[in-house]
């Protein structure tokens, strides 16, 4: 019995000795890693810790990498979702403007007002007015083409055009119930057109009463030529220089069609039809980001390969 006691007594130090050995072999070799203290798992061998964070560190970083994407991809729906919403509301402001241009161009004409800061506010109103024309100071604005409202609410979005051009013709109106001389856009005419010699019926004399809306000057907008005063082509509306050279106030008045004269120019001359597409950017933004939305719910939610 005591034999047997020193036996099992030598046995485990031997097998401790052994242990701490190969465990000294182990660290020689692997250098630092061997450093970590073992982890002894459920199945009784010895594991080196560094070794199990080793192969643990892949894991984690392809984790964070997609947990990265997966709300980063995320910003695609919600940003096609703000699109959207921010055309509902373009649509809403874009509707209540034109109804508004609608308004103004078809409510009863005034009186033609004289104080500028009163004329700032009235832009697109209807006013009558009579007087005579000065056709010896005509001012031509151009290239144009002629207003067709209905016309352009079939083509608005297109980038083409009809390819009919022409001129409106600015013609100084003394008022004589206000004493002043004002500039009325008497409409539109053909380039063949322009100028007075080819239209003389049109150049109606003796007073007579117009009805038109009052526009405001104009800013150049980029890309459009400036204007060339000499040599009487007007790109865009500026009553400065325009009352300087007619001698009229500066005061603008688009005639509207019912103050057409036969052989004349065609009046009616002011855009109130305004570019409305926003209900298509509405169907394509929302339609992006339904489709999106469910990209990433079967992408990272229901883990479909895509």
């Amino acid at each position: 019995m005591a034999f047997l006691k020193s036996a099992l007594a030598f046995s485990t130090k031997v097998l401790t000795n052994l242990a701490k050995q190969t465990h000294v072999i182990y660290i020689k070799r692997t250098l630092l890693l061997s450093r970590l203290p073992l982890i002894r798992p459920a199945n009784g061998r010895l594991l080196n810790f560094g070794q199990q964070s080793l192969r643990s560190t892949p894991a984690r970083a392809e984790n964070s990498e997609d947990s990265f994407l997966k709300w980063f991809l995320l910003l695609i729906p919600a940003t096609t979702f703000g699109l959207g919403t921010w055309q509902v509301k373009r649509r809403q402001w874009k509707l209540q403007l034109i109804n508004e241009l609608t308004r103004l161009t078809t409510a009863e004409p005034i009186p033609l007002p004289i104080d500028p800061l009163e004329l700032k506010g009235l832009e697109y109103r209807r006013v009558r007015l009579r007087g005579q024309y000065d056709h010896s100071k005509e001012l031509y604005i151009l290239p144009r083409s002629p207003v067709d409202p209905e016309k352009e609410a079939r083509e608005a979005g297109r980038l083409t055009s009809s390819g009919e051009t022409g001129a409106n013709v600015i013609t100084p109106f003394y008022c004589t119930d206000l004493g002043i001389t004002i500039l009325v856009n008497r409409g539109y005419v053909p380039r063949q057109k322009i100028r007075p010699e080819t239209r003389m019926k049109g150049q109606v004399e003796g007073e007579v009463e117009v009805v038109g809306v009052v526009r405001l000057t104009e800013i150049r907008k980029p890309f459009v030529p400036s204007n060339d005063v000499e040599r009487n082509r007007w790109h865009y509306r500026d009553l400065e220089a325009m009352s300087h050279v007619t001698g009229a106030e500066p005061i603008f008045i688009d005639a509207d069609f019912g103050s057409t004269i036969p052989g004349g120019p065609i009046g009616g001359q002011t855009r109130v039809t305004l570019r409305n597409e926003h209900l298509q950017y509405i169907v394509t933004w929302y339609g992006l980001c339904a489709a999106t939305s469910y990209m990433w719910y079967a992408k990272f939610i229901k883990k479909i390969k895509l």
